[in-house]
């Protein structure tokens, strides 16, 4: 007969107090969500398109952050963040911090990694980038798992959220350290449906999974590959109207295949 008190104990990786604690300051925002579904149908035609063309691999994540990077770019203003003076930074480099996932001793494990200059990149250049972080993780596992890391989240948590307050009133720093937006991808398993999470950073998207699903296109019913989306903005730097507008040219960028166009074609 089975022992009903019979149970496995496991060590809680140091690592997590990461993960509590960017919940935990992304409960302190005031925090606008934006839910929708974006048709990814012809993107992903043009990413095939793209792959057979060049013969280049590219990744649905890396084409993704190219458009996010190009949304901003165009909406600076999301990605403004309140110095200690009362005044906002906006800088002109788009910074994406997302997680990649790595082979680490046997098993899949997400590293944190933040992806300068989006807006100036292309996706062939980010999905490089990706794929050379997944090649060799070596380097960037040492730099995030240094002995002042360790020793960091060893301390209480009020002396954390001391130091993440402070990372969060100097822009520049928080910019250096963690970039200016994030980019969640939760779709793995095709579920579709959002995720609403605290976001610790002034903008967040996050990707759910891709169904099929009828659309009405040009008049005529299709199905069609559906993403649902999850848009996280703070309230206290942008209002409706501009944060509107950001999310239509997000969506118009990225249902159009922006950037994968071959000859001959446009590209938004």
């Amino acid at each position: 007969m089975p022992d009903p008190a019979s149970h496995e104990i496991k060590p809680f990786p140091l690592q997590r107090r990461v993960i509590a604690d960017t919940v935990r300051m992304g409960r302190r925002k005031n925090t606008m969500y934006g839910l929708f579904e974006v048709n990814v149908t012809r993107a992903r035609q043009a990413i095939h398109a793209y792959r057979a063309r060049t013969g280049q691999g590219l990744s649905f994540t890396a084409f993704v952050v190219s458009c996010l990077g190009k949304a901003v770019e165009d909406n600076k203003e999301v990605h403004g963040y309140l110095n200690g003076w009362n005044q906002v930074v906006v800088f002109d480099d788009v910074d994406i911090a997302t997680m990649i996932e790595i082979d680490f001793e046997g098993e899949k494990f997400p590293l944190a990694h933040v992806i300068r200059a989006t807006n100036r990149r292309s996706a062939q250049e980010i999905h490089d980038e990706i794929r050379g972080i997944q090649a060799d993780p070596q380097a960037l596992l040492h730099a995030s798992n240094t002995p002042f890391m360790r020793y960091f989240l060893l301390l209480p948590a009020f002396l954390r959220d001391a130091f993440y307050g402070a990372l969060l009133r100097s822009p520049k720093l928080m910019k250096r350290t963690i970039g200016t937006v994030q980019l969640s991808t939760v779709g793995t398993f095709g579920l579709a449906g959002w995720v609403i999470s605290p976001p610790v950073y002034n903008l967040s998207l996050m990707l759910g999974g891709v169904t099929q699903k009828p659309v009405v296109v040009g008049g005529q019913i299709a199905s069609q590959q559906m993403m649902s989306t999850t848009l996280y903005l703070n309230h206290d730097i942008v209002d409706g109207v501009p944060a509107g507008r950001f999310a239509h040219r997000l969506v118009e960028l990225i249902e159009s295949g922006y950037g994968l166009a071959g000859p001959g074609e446009e590209s938004s």
